[in-house]
């Protein structure tokens, strides 16, 4: 009797431990906390316009140490990873491509069709890993930044898809940024940023990876990017460091180095006063 006794207590303790094995094995299995299941946003596609007529400017050439290809510091953020995504990741410089179909949809979320303010269009290269819509919210807040070139309410810029715009804003790889900018003449060596009459055409590299010589994460130098190119669009020409430890100008040609000057993204500080440099011939 008192070993059938003893046997059922080892059946029943081998009983739970095998019941204890199948329930962490399941909890483990549920709902892993690393997946996340997501969809990229859907956009209706046009195709790409040829570049207007005008006066170019371009951060180009560029010396040979701004040529070497950027990486980005820990603090580097993409605004838009994967395509679509809100998520905030650091990108690596290999999954930047750098070429693409040349074929460019119209951001449509934030357009006006009222109002005044100078109109102006974003355009992103197809299959590149930036959502145009995204893109356009952080160029329409650079835009509308009081440090930026509307301080004060001194310039309003208006978002359009349809009909005419004076400013077209362009996104795409180094390749077909290359090939864009070079028909007003300008070598972008698939590595700079450029603008030609109406268009500014913004290198995905340069939006993405940021650039080696400031010191910011990518973020805060695609304001230099849209203040610099906006600035040419507007008459601004360039220019140069004002004197070590100061800010650089938003039309100084950063990605060549900084000359002693200290990084810097906006045309304006929070006071309203313009940081300007001496004008480069």
């Amino acid at each position: 009797m008192a070993r059938r006794r003893q046997l059922r207590r080892r059946r029943t303790a081998l009983a739970g431990a095998v019941f204890a094995s199948v329930a962490a094995a399941a909890f483990l299995y549920v709902a892993p906390p690393w997946q996340d299941d997501g969809s990229a946003l859907a956009a209706d596609r046009e195709p790409a316009r040829p570049p207007g007529t005008g006066s170019p400017s371009s951060s180009a050439p560029v010396t040979p140490e701004a040529s070497a290809s950027p990486k980005p510091s820990p603090s580097q953020k993409a605004s838009k990873s994967p395509e679509g995504s809100r998520d905030e990741e650091s990108v690596d410089p290999d999954s930047v491509p750098a070429s693409g179909p040349g074929v460019f949809t119209v951001a449509r979320e934030g357009v006006s069709s009222k109002g005044g303010g100078s109109r102006y269009r974003v355009e992103v290269e197809d299959g590149i890993g930036v959502d145009p819509d995204s893109a356009a919210e952080d160029i329409a807040e650079i835009l509308a930044d009081p440090r930026g070139w509307g301080k004060n309410g001194s310039r309003t810029f208006r978002q359009v898809a349809d009909g005419p715009a004076g400013l077209v804003i362009r996104i795409g790889t180094p390749k077909t940024t290359d090939r864009l900018c070079g028909q007003y003449g300008l070598n972008t060596r698939g590595e700079v940023n450029c603008r030609g009459g109406e268009n500014v055409m913004v290198n995905l590299a340069r939006w993405q990876l940021g650039s080696p010589t400031f010191d910011g994460p990518a973020s805060e130098y695609r304001a230099l990017i849209i203040n610099h190119e906006v600035g040419h669009w507007l008459g601004h020409g360039h220019e140069t460091c004002p004197g070590p430890g100061k800010p650089a100008p938003a039309m100084m040609q950063q990605i060549k180095g900084l000359k002693g000057c200290t990084s810097n993204a906006w045309p304006y500080d929070g006071n309203g006063r313009y940081l300007g440099g001496p004008s480069v011939p």
